[in-house]
């Protein structure tokens, strides 16, 4: 019972997601190796289920690992300038030959349709085309990269008739040219560019590991400054080209493997994804909070209150002092919030402020969120020109403590607070001084 719960509630709490994917286009890329995966069947269904909940889905494949096995067994070398491949002639013969084959497995895959499987009456319909005019890459420092092309025009209109159909798109690496000839395409740089050109929600990029790590520590998310300060010092093929869509114009770029069974539905459809995401704009805000953002505060505290942890508060008290809140935002949901009071002395100005009220939603705790927040309350005391601020804690003394906040006693809380101290719930009060910070 405790797993259907689970799942059930878990599909209940990806219906905002849903909604808010249904019509968007997604433009979602998968290297070679990927596609020889054995968790690559359950990413085909994956992928039908998010076209069966009404998104508009472009696949774009690599297939570099079966390229060079190609060339390995036809006796041709592989030949790279840095990490792009110089395509001469004998090269584009086996490249245009093992694309091909891999295309029509891909679509094969996509068309299985067993009864009490997941596919089961999907009828979904796989289209591919010469839908990429390319160009050719030319020299670069002294070589000539022959049939190696980039990126020149995408046919948008056609492929955004294939996708109103509920249609699979499917862009192999390659393009034509006006002349009519074939060049080879980074998989990559054509996922960038179609994602550009189809002014898609999100760019998805596949690839062995699940995360990012920086310092050996997994990262889940980087705004496109700090994916830029770090890509020297990450070998990451996808996070360049996470960076190079960001630039431009994509606003959410996930990296995810395509070895984890789920990620992508895991990725979308709940709040805390399983991959890093680099976002290109305000994706984690901390603002002041508004009247309509009460329902969101109550659902933060409710859990926290319930335990003891903070005092019970009722939605009029919260409306009528929402203008002491202050939010952490991820992606339009709030995932952290505090409020900061003033204390006034007997003529009516405030002398000090109290923190209360300190809320994170627990699948936000650990990330630096709370001490950001409080940083930010620390800024508005400031603006204030207060010299103290107070916060009074029955169960997370410590945490404060190693914020700076030292234990006074109750008789130093300023006339005003002190007056509406509760005994009972005997709780310990923590100061922290602005003057020397």
């Amino acid at each position: 019972m405790n797993t259907e719960n689970t799942t059930l509630n878990w599909f209940r709490n990806a219906a905002p997601y849903i909604n808010d994917l249904r019509g968007r286009t997604l433009v979602v890329a998968i290297p070679g190796e990927g596609f020889e995966h054995e968790n690559f069947r359950n990413l085909v269904h994956d992928l039908t289920l998010l076209i069966s909940l009404g998104v508009r889905l472009v696949l774009v494949h690599g297939a570099r690992a079966q390229v060079n096995r190609a060339l390995e067994s036809a006796g041709i070398e592989n030949r790279f300038h840095g990490n792009t491949r110089i395509t001469d002639r004998d090269t584009l013969e086996v490249i245009k030959a093992t694309v091909g084959k891999l295309r029509f497995e891909i679509e094969a895959a996509f068309s299985q349709g067993l009864p009490d499987s997941p596919m089961a009456r999907s009828a979904l319909k796989v289209i591919s085309g010469n839908f990429v005019t390319a160009r050719p890459v030319g020299v670069i420092d002294g070589t000539d990269m022959r049939w190696t092309g980039q990126v020149r025009r995408m046919e948008v209109q056609a492929i955004s008739r294939a996708l109103e159909g509920n249609s699979l798109v499917l862009l192999s690496p390659f393009g034509t040219s006006l002349t009519g000839e074939l060049f080879n395409l980074n998989y990559l740089d054509l996922a960038a560019e179609a994602a550009k050109a189809l002014n898609a929600e999100k760019l998805i990029l596949f690839r062995d590991l699940p995360q990012l790590e920086l310092d050996g520590e997994p990262v889940y998310d980087l705004s496109i400054h700090q994916a830029e300060e770090v890509a020297d010092t990450v070998d990451s093929e996808t996070l360049r080209c996470a960076i190079t869509a960001c630039n431009f114009g994509t606003q959410r770029v996930h990296l995810l493997s395509y070895a984890d069974n789920g990620a992508i539905l895991q990725e979308l459809l709940s709040r805390e994804g399983v991959g890093t995401m680099i976002y290109r704009d305000s994706y984690e805000v901390i603002r002041r909070a508004r009247i309509n953002d009460v329902g969101g505060i109550l659902g933060l505290i409710r859990p926290l209150e319930k335990q003891g942890i903070l005092v019970r508060r009722s939605r009029e008290k919260l409306e009528a002092e929402i203008d002491h809140f202050t939010l952490v935002e991820v992606d339009g949901t709030p995932v952290a919030c505090a409020a900061l009071y003033p204390i006034l002395d007997d003529q009516g100005d405030t002398i000090a402020a109290e923190i209360a009220c300190v809320a994170i939603h627990p699948e936000f705790r650990g990330g630096g969120r709370g001490a950001k927040l409080l940083q930010h309350l620390e800024r508005q005391a400031r603006a204030l020109e207060l010299a103290e601020i107070y916060v009074l804690t029955t169960q997370t003394e410590h945490w404060f403590i190693e914020r700076g906040f030292s234990q006074v006693d109750v008789s130093t809380l300023p006339a005003s607070r002190k007056s509406l101290y509760n005994i009972q719930r005997n709780s310990r009060v923590l100061r922290k001084s602005l003057l020397t910070q």
